[in-house]
């Protein structure tokens, strides 16, 4: 990747994991100079990327705009949408549809039920696949050599106590997904939290993979993990025949 642009892109990134912030204080974080960050700076005010507010920057709406035309050319994102507003409707919960874009686990879309509980959760998200239900349930069902691309790509890092960190636990996990049809999060993105996913397969290829995701005092229940995890695979099977025909 060109230098400017990385640069560019990590001082886009860096603003908005602060929010706001002075040059000064981006020069500090992306250790470069005062000057080299200011002229960075306004050439992305230029183009709308970030929005001076007294002195303090923030990312611009240009974004928000790319990434919505961008979601709204995908065959995916107009077919799962509305099964995903049902699943959120008819679970309570977080019902997420999620692409493996760049060896990274990308939410396209989430959807809220009436007893979801606040997570820091949006559209747009990026994480490893490996800590997430969506994201397992792509892993287990790509080619194992694509599978080990990816995980060679980045190491197992915890996001929780709870995440797999170890390649001979994920990988008997993963071939437990492929027997079940489906995986599971037990509390290893957020603490408090589980999740089932299950892969959105179109012919040989693994298009994405959507979830459910609750309380531990709701979804640790068997009985209700169970009726979830049906609910999902049918939402799943619902989007693959509708891409198809």
């Amino acid at each position: 990747m060109s230098k400017t642009i990385k640069t560019a892109f990590d001082i886009v990134e860096t603003i908005l994991e602060l929010e706001k912030a002075g040059v000064a204080e981006l020069a500090d974080e992306v250790d470069k100079p005062t000057s080299t960050v200011h002229d960075y700076l306004q050439g992305l005010e230029e183009i709308g990327c970030v929005v001076n507010e007294n002195g303090r920057y923030r990312v611009g709406s240009r974004f928000l705009s790319i990434g919505t035309r961008m979601r709204s050319q995908l065959e995916l994102y107009k077919v799962a949408k509305p099964e995903l507003q049902n699943l959120a409707a008819t679970t309570g919960e977080h019902a997420s549809l999620m692409i493996e874009e760049n060896n990274h686990g990308v939410v396209l879309y989430t959807a809220t039920g009436e007893e979801a509980v606040q997570v820091d959760i949006y559209d747009g998200d990026v994480s490893r696949l490996h800590t997430t239900a969506p994201g397992k349930a792509i892993l287990a069902n790509i080619s194992s050599e694509r599978m080990e691309e990816i995980i060679d790509h980045y190491e197992l890092t915890a996001r929780t106590p709870n995440t797999i960190t170890e390649r001979s636990e994920l990988f008997d996990e993963l071939d437990e997904i492929r027997e079940q049809g489906y995986a599971f999060d037990r509390e290893e993105l957020f603490e408090g939290m589980h999740g089932v996913g299950r892969p959105i397969v179109v012919g040989d290829d693994v298009i994405g993979a959507i979830s459910v995701y609750g309380p531990v005092g709701r979804m640790m229940e068997s009985k209700i993990t169970e009726k979830i995890s049906d609910i999902v695979l049918e939402t799943a099977n619902v989007i693959e025949v509708s891409l198809k025909y």
